[in-house]
């Protein structure tokens, strides 16, 4: 029977027999070893109690989060009618009007056309910033540099307007969203685009292999940020600026970051004030296609 320990607790112990023969080779000896496992034991127990209770909170905030994303799919789709319907009429009475209104009527019926406007963008990147993980693509062979010229090719008009030097290393093949590999590239350039200095903007893009990832940048010679608020940005709504100084709803770089998380890698930003910044992201290195194909890892497109 286990003996009591002082705190009331019954003692645990592991008792292990073996037969060894006696000298005579006539009949065996027993030999009994006691070990005391009660700590062992209880540190087992608590870990599993742990592991059960982890699992639990992960559960529960995986169901909180696509009830989050269910919502702000459903709010955003739902929006975007009534809104569309605000938006028209308010223009239709501003081109039939303006010129039977004083100037304080025109600005008003302006600042509604401009609200308006600024909702609908708000409304369709929450739209897309809910689609991310529950409407994307399944993952399949993507060349990181047919992604980013076609990325490239979106923006094309500020690319001229901006004047911007894009300079493009060797990109990796990945097993990606094609389509979100390609937004992830425009969010972070046009990113670049907007918040440019007053010098020749250059954009460079290149990537380096890692152990079990490829790392990936985008820098730029732009105004930079203050390193405290290198995590900040990439939360939904965070603005640095004022919308009279740059244009967006905030919620660009919180795309990206879904989009990263999504693929099994992490972004993160290295800037300093009128510095630039670098926009680094790593994708993971995967050996099979999802349909059991062999994939070479180490392919990178060297004709850029």
């Amino acid at each position: 029977m286990p003996s009591i320990l002082p705190n009331g607790q019954r003692c645990i112990q592991q008792t292990t027999v073996t037969a060894v023969p006696a000298a005579s080779n006539q009949g065996f000896y027993a030999l009994f070893a006691i070990q005391d496992v009660t700590n062992l034991t209880n540190r087992i127990q608590s870990y599993q109690a742990e592991l059960r209770e982890r699992k639990r909170a992960e559960a529960e905030l995986q169901r909180s989060n696509a009830e989050l994303e269910q919502f702000a799919y459903v709010a955003s789709h739902d929006l975007r009618e009534p809104l569309r319907m605000v938006t028209s009429f308010t223009q239709l009475l501003a081109q039939r009007y303006s010129n039977q209104l004083d100037d304080e009527a025109n600005t008003i019926i302006n600042f509604a056309v401009d609200g308006a406007a600024r909702m609908q963008a708000l409304i369709d990147d929450l739209l897309t910033f809910s689609r991310v993980g529950t409407q994307g693509n399944p993952f399949e062979v993507v060349d990181c540099k047919e992604s980013l010229n076609l990325a490239l090719s979106n923006l094309q008009i500020l690319l001229q307007e901006t004047q911007a030097d894009i300079t493009k290393a060797p990109l990796p093949i990945v097993m990606a969203d094609p389509a979100q590999l390609v937004q992830l590239f425009q969010n972070l350039i046009s990113n670049a685009l907007k918040y440019r200095s007053e010098r020749p903007l250059t954009v460079e893009i290149g990537s380096e292999s890692q152990e079990n990832h490829w790392l990936i940048w985008v820098r730029d010679n732009g105004i930079g940020i203050k390193p405290k608020y290198a995590e900040r940005i990439f939360l939904i709504f965070q603005r640095l600026h004022t919308r009279q100084q740059y244009s967006g709803t905030g919620i660009g770089l919180a795309i990206c970051k879904k989009i990263i998380e999504r693929h099994g890698g992490r972004i993160w930003v290295e800037s300093a004030p009128d510095q630039g910044a670098i926009f680094y992201f790593t994708l993971p290195k995967n050996n099979l296609r999802s349909d059991g194909g062999f994939l070479l890892t180490s392919l990178v497109k060297e004709d850029i």
